[in-house]
């Protein structure tokens, strides 16, 4: 696994966009979501190389909104460095569950979740195409439905 650091996003930082639209292609929803939340970058040294957003959306409840790793450092442990991270910093913040949510096609993403021990508690049938202009494919399957998965803490 890579050396990395994460940390809370300084207030005046340029919001790294490219590294958010890898995980949403929503800049609308990204805006809405970055406002109410807390981002969170995972360094190599100076370079930020992966993201997280982490809000709390209900009481004693967290989701991790947001995860997104850049192309070249993508299957080196960091994406699951960041969610094994969001979870301590939900559980420090007195949460009883984060959420996390993905599309149906992003199956490696699945994996990553369940390994990390979320498990899949419900499908928001038809999200994508109700909330998403742009028709998505990913892994050869068109994104419909959003996957929601939880895990107690």
């Amino acid at each position: 696994m890579v050396d990395i650091c994460i940390k809370k996003l300084k207030e005046n930082i340029n919001i790294p966009y490219n590294l958010l639209f890898l995980a949403d292609d929503s800049k609308e929803a990204i805006d809405d979501y970055i406002k109410r939340g807390t981002c969170y970058g995972a360094y190599i040294g100076h370079e930020i190389v992966g993201i997280y957003v982490l809000l709390k959306t209900r009481p004693f409840t967290m989701e991790l909104v947001n995860i997104a790793v850049k192309k070249q450092y993508q299957n080196k442990g960091i994406g699951k460095k960041m969610v094994l991270d969001a979870i301590t910093k939900s559980r420090l913040k007195n949460a009883k569950i984060l959420e996390v949510c993905t599309g149906n096609c992003g199956i490696s993403q699945i994996a990553l979740y369940q390994k990390c021990g979320f498990r899949i508690t419900g499908i928001d049938r038809d999200f994508f195409k109700q909330h998403y202009e742009e028709k998505i494919i990913e892994n050869g399957i068109e994104c419909v439905d959003m996957i929601r998965l939880s895990i107690n803490l």
